[in-house]
């Protein structure tokens, strides 16, 4: 393990281990317009949702760590405090790009990147017409957070208005993950793709207490084939099966495990890892659960 005090590292450096560390970072692709009425639209990795009651959004324009300068989406939200946060998809993710690039202040970015602008119905600002889903946003404070190069802005936007586009949604008229097919910032230059196999679900716990990896038995806590993820799916189980029905699954599933390595115990051991394990990828949590407990059931 490499043990590094921020206070050692360079900007750069230290710039490099959070962004490479801390994703993927959604993208807000902030739609602003300067004390002109002068339309800006770069997008932000520093970005996400804060609470749903105000709804609010969080992005940073931070201070560029090579010269210290400050970008025109913060000025622009200090002249004319309203924003539209656009999401970010996969199919426009190329003219995203080609709207991050410095262009001198006044350059439309829309026209640059080939975006369509359309009006917002209650701030100034433009939405971005190829976005699925555009925030209306208005600008409750500006946070700075330091006065040196690499410091963030933080840009606290309340929701005032939300589009989606119904391609987007399923039949519960709820955001389809599978067709959103969002974007997700990295560290360096890369990306990743929120779509195919790179999406899987997993029950979020709520007031249901699972019972924990501690209540696992040490030979499973301590094991070298059950991996950390397994684990914690054999930890979400909400009651521990009972001696009763351990031994009846013991007598009826693993009977051939048992009598195969009667008098190879560690093998045994490592079998039953292995055969919960098979189980857990199956989704028969407590099978598993009786497996691991068999070892030592009389």
């Amino acid at each position: 393990m490499k043990h590094l005090d921020p206070k050692d590292l360079s900007i750069p450096e230290l710039h490099g281990y959070l962004v490479g560390a801390v994703g993927p970072r959604p993208v807000a692709f902030a739609s602003t317009i300067d004390a002109d009425g002068r339309p800006n639209l770069s997008p932000f990795s520093f970005f996400n949702v804060f609470g749903a009651n105000p709804p609010l959004l969080i992005f940073s324009p931070a201070r560029r760590g090579r010269d210290n300068t400050t970008k025109h989406s913060y000025h622009n939200v200090k002249a004319v405090p309203e924003v539209v946060i656009n999401v970010v998809t996969y199919a426009m993710v190329q003219q995203t790009s080609l709207a991050s690039t410095e262009y001198p202040e006044g350059v439309n970015e829309f026209v640059k990147a080939g975006l369509t602008p359309i009006a917002s119905e209650k701030v100034r600002p433009f939405r971005v017409k190829e976005s699925p889903v555009q925030f209306e946003c208005r600008v409750q404070q500006v946070i700075e957070t330091g006065t040196g190069g690499g410091a963030g802005n933080l840009v606290l936007c309340e929701v005032v208005m939300i589009h989606v586009d119904e391609a987007v949604l399923d039949e519960r008229g709820k955001i389809d993950q599978r067709k959103i097919d969002l974007v997700g910032r990295m560290g360096g230059h890369f990306y990743c793709r929120a779509h195919g196999d790179a999406l899987f679900e997993l029950a979020q716990p709520t007031t249901q207490l699972g019972v924990g990896v501690d209540a696992l038995p040490p030979e499973a806590r301590n094991s070298t084939i059950l991996t950390g993820n397994d684990l914690g799916r054999l930890g979400a189980i909400l009651v521990v099966p009972d001696e009763t029905s351990v031994n009846e699954y013991k007598l009826t599933e693993l009977s051939d495990l048992f009598i195969t390595h009667q008098d190879q115990p560690a093998v045994l051991l490592e079998e039953l890892h292995r055969h919960a394990q098979r189980l857990l990828q199956e989704g028969r949590v407590e099978e598993a659960w009786k497996t691991l407990l068999a070892f030592n059931a009389h």
